[in-house]
């Protein structure tokens, strides 16, 4: 699928973030956590706990030099849970570094707004960054990925995952997207590995929403 096919779809794509957040996300670019804990020079116990378990609460972290940011709680998700619907022999840990490895966009109003609306999420304040989906992907395309499940969360019947569970952009036309995906057509959300250190170039909007 090339970038023009995808932003004919999705035209936007929103990112949720933490309140506050973008002085700092325009500053360093809009990371994975992955890169977060390696920017911020995160290591040993600390950074297995933040990378490879479920973040029951959004962590604040300090740098000298990268000042303050906040990596986002995965509240949605369940170790337990997990275990149950990997494929691959994936363990719960394996499949929180694949998911901190990313940085993930809903694609299109309706999906954020579910999001927004969910319990867990109905009280909380948050920002969201709305992004040209064209002008991102045809930055980015090599890193670009679609997924046709919510990745991070196992609430409810958790639909599998497993290392296929990605898909890379450029590798399927639409069509053949939706066949292997036994036609489903949804693209659920679209993530881009690694980083986004030019989010601001991309940048429609940035929304405050919500309520403490």
């Amino acid at each position: 699928m090339s970038p023009e096919e995808l932003a004919e779809r999705h035209p936007k794509l929103y990112h949720v973030t933490e309140p506050n957040a973008w002085p700092s996300i325009k500053k360093n670019g809009l990371l994975s956590t992955a890169h977060i804990l390696d920017l911020f020079e995160i290591k040993g116990p600390q950074r297995d706990k933040i990378e490879l378990t479920r973040r029951p609460t959004s962590i604040p972290l300090e740098h000298p030099v990268h000042g303050n940011l906040i990596i986002n709680d995965n509240v949605p998700l369940s170790e337990k849970s997990l275990s149950t619907c990997l494929d691959n022999d994936l363990t719960p840990a394996d499949w929180l570094r694949i998911l901190n490895k990313r940085v993930f966009f809903w694609p299109d109003q309706e999906s954020l707004d579910r999001h927004l609306g969910a319990r867990l999420n109905r009280n909380r304040l948050r920002e969201v960054i709305i992004v040209d989906t064209l002008s991102l992907t045809k930055t980015h395309t090599e890193r670009v990925e679609l997924c046709p499940i919510n990745s991070g969360a196992t609430i409810r019947k958790a639909a599998r995952r497993g290392l296929e569970t990605f898909s890379p952009l450029l590798k399927y036309s639409f069509k053949e997207w939706r066949t292997l995906r036994g036609g489903i057509d949804q693209i659920r959300e679209i993530t881009v590995r690694n980083h986004v250190f030019d989010i601001s170039q991309h940048t429609i909007e940035v929304l405050s929403v919500g309520k403490a």
